[in-house]
């Protein structure tokens, strides 16, 4: 194996000594615990040598010697090895680390890197063999670098060469660099081995020989203020505007007051001068540039550099005042909307994460992204739509993107970015009339057709809301975070476990879905062509306590496998000023086996003493119904099981206040509402 530590090149500055370690695991026994045989060198993710989170030594294949070490899955969620090797806070200077490697043919490999000297606090990068050959480095704050491969059922040698000074990360295999990045994570302390896989957690299978690493310590010059790293909150879709952000550091003994920042991107260039500094030795700081940049389509470098240090001139270290970043941004495919439903619930001590990455998505990619939190067993809970959802995810909080595979709330970003450049099959459009007194939402959601399509895709209707409040205990939210015991995660590190519902503001709050959580099988005829606009009505009566001017209406249209294909997002003034196109109402069908002939009849409406429900059912059906006040809350409820036919229904009103009510019927699977008024 061979060292290239002049790849990291820190040029006529002085350094300490290097130190080394090295591990073939030749000097272990084979078929028992490699770390409880180490005399403390490695040691595992909760310091337990000798238990089942330790590696056991294989015989099996190696490159030098006899001996390895063999990870592998034996469980759906990974593990159980967590094979920990300490190296010390790490965040100037140079480190290279290496080993052999063998992944077999369709399984997978995986390591993280720690950033903080105490375990599981942040992941400063995870790396993934991934189990089609595909080499991933990721982060949950800024990085991701994809694109690039490794050989499978072979033996390579894998090798990171990091400059912390500069912020360089180079990644070779056999020797050959395959590419380099920046680390918005750029500190490590320690490596975590341990058998997983991103995409398919039963099939990880590898082995590991030669393990060692480099450590190269940096001796501070007087004065050197460095460019770490170069970002922007925005998310990376072309034509987006964005303000730079540049995060300085100072890697000399003398106290940076002052700096001029240039950010160069696409030919464009802006500067800042920052004035009235206090940065201390090795002290970072992350300025936002108030000049933007223009995302452009294509793969560009933006560079970042720091001069004109404390005034000066020259500082003591040339070789840490630019860093880049390549940006590639994103070319959404035309009249694209990507859907992302969270299972969450108050009850769910981890589901602070799902709120903080929902509203992350919204807030980097609000024109293209629709986020809905699907609550469970709290007072926000749409029982059917809760149910359905709670069919496809494997736990709390969960994510859906499109309705694919169900993954962490902290994976919808990159699904987004991969969701959102494929095409859709047709163009969504909301439009909606409102009636403030009787609160009556109609709206209407037009699919404008780009390719052919047929009756097995769906339209449904969700209505969500932002800004949910409540007072009982059942709004307080329970918080894992509290205290920072597990990590930073967007405030709730410093708010109590639970939190008070008084602190407690719920967005993108799933409120109603229409017709069903599968959409509305009479939504298209049996053959649709390109150019074809179909159109589908619902009607929803608010609640006084829902407040329209936070709600969003979301059509999505559902592709015959129950993906959804895309959806339309609009808050409820920009579907009124769409305008409300007539179309096939939702309720007149069911499903292919029972259909309603004609709209459920509710009269006479006006009522003082009763009303009549009339309903006609093709074929047998369970029919069920509710009364509510417009508030939402049950006054009545009955379920009548099986009817067919013509059917009529007498509720009595005469015990009623005057107002405003809903009628709720449930037929089979399909809700159908009807606003109720008594005099």
């Amino acid at each position: 194996m061979k060292k290239l530590l002049l790849s990291l090149g820190l040029v006529g500055v002085a350094t300490a000594y290097a130190q080394t370690f090295s591990d073939n695991f030749d000097s272990y026994n084979a078929g028992q615990y490699m770390a409880d045989q180490s005399a403390g060198a490695w040691t595992t993710w909760s310091n337990a040598p000798g238990t089942a989170e330790d590696v056991l030594v294989s015989s099996a294949n190696s490159v030098s010697g006899t001996n390895s070490i063999y990870l592998s899955t034996s469980s759906s969620t990974g593990g159980p090895t967590d094979l920990v090797k300490n190296f010390g806070v790490m965040n100037t200077g140079q480190f290279s680390i290496e080993w052999n490697m063998f992944v077999e043919t369709g399984k997978a490999g995986y390591f993280n890197f720690q950033k903080t000297a105490t375990i599981g606090q942040t992941w400063a990068m995870d790396c993934f063999f991934a189990d089609n050959g595909d080499l991933i480095m990721q982060n949950q704050t800024g990085l991701s670098w994809t694109g690039q491969t490794y050989p499978q059922n072979t033996w390579f040698n894998f090798r990171m060469d990091i400059n912390f000074n500069t912020n360089v990360w180079e990644v070779f295999i056999d020797d050959v660099s395959i590419g380099s990045f920046a680390n918005s994570e750029n500190q490590i302390a320690s490596i975590d081995i341990y058998p997983t896989d991103q995409n398919s957690p039963y099939s990880c299978g590898y082995f590991i020989d030669d393990f060692e690493y480099t450590v190269t310590p940096y001796t501070l010059p007087a004065l050197n203020g460095a460019a770490t790293f170069v970002t922007f909150d925005e998310g990376p879709i072309a034509g987006t505007v964005v303000n730079p952000k540049v995060t300085i550091r100072n890697l000399g003994t003398t106290t940076i007051t002052s700096a001029t920042i240039d950010v160069d991107y696409n030919g464009n260039n802006i500067t800042q001068n920052l004035t009235s500094l206090n940065l201390a030795s090795l002290a970072s700081t992350t300025i936002t540039m108030t000049g933007t940049q223009t995302l452009v389509a294509g793969s560009n470098a933006m560079v970042a550099t720091i001069s004109a240090v404390n005034g000066g001139g020259a500082d003591g270290d040339a070789a840490d005042d630019a860093t880049s970043n390549t940006v590639d941004p994103i070319v959404p495919a035309a009249g694209k909307m990507v859907v992302g439903e969270e299972g969450t619930g108050t009850w769910c001590q981890w589901c602070p994460r799902g709120a903080v990455f929902m509203d992350m998505m919204e807030t980097k990619y609000g024109d293209y992204w629709a986020g809905i939190a699907v609550h469970n067993n709290d007072p926000m809970t749409v029982t059917d739509y809760d149910e359905a959802m709670g069919g496809l995810i494997s736990g709390y909080p969960s994510s859906l993107v499109d309705r694919g595979v169900d993954d962490d709330p902290s994976a919808m970003e990159p699904k987004f970015l991969d969701r959102i450049v494929v095409a859709p099959t047709a163009f969504i459009t909301n439009g909606a009339t409102w009636d403030a007194g009787t609160r009556t939402l109609n709206v209407s959601v037009s699919a404008e057709f780009q390719a052919a399509a047929n009756n097995n895709y769906k339209l449904a209707i969700v209505l969500t809301e932002d800004d949910v409040t409540g007072t009982t205990s059942q709004y307080n939210q329970s918080n894992a975070y509290a205290g920072g015991s597990n990590g930073v995660m967007g405030g709730f590190e410093s708010l109590p476990n639970p939190v008070p519902a008084a602190q407690m503001h719920y967005d993108h709050v799933a409120r109603d879905i229409s017709p069903s959580f599968n959409g509305f099988a009479g939504s298209f005829p049996a053959t649709v062509n390109i150019g074809e606009t179909h159109t589908v009505n619902a009607t929803f009566v608010l609640p006084a306590g829902w407040e329209e001017n936070e709600m969003h209406i979301i059509g999505m249209l559902i592709a015959p496998n129950g993906t959804i294909d895309n959806a339309g997002k609009a808050t409820i003034a920009e579907a009124v000023g769409n305008g409300f196109v007539n179309g096939t109402p939702m309720e007149a069908s069911i499903d292919e086996a029972s259909q309603l002939d004609a709209m459920l009849q509710v009269y006479p409406n006006p009522a003082s003493d009763y009303t009549t429900l009339a309903i006609n059912l093709k074929a047998e059906s369970t029919v069920a119904m509710r009364l509510m006040d417009i508030n939402g809350s049950e006054i009545a409820a009955r379920n009548y099981g099986s009817m067919s036919g013509a059917s009529t229904i007498t509720v009595p009103t005469n015990g009623l206040a005057k107002g405003v009510y809903v009628v709720e019927m449930t037929v089979d699977s399909v809700i159908v509402r009807r606003t109720l008024i008594v005099e």
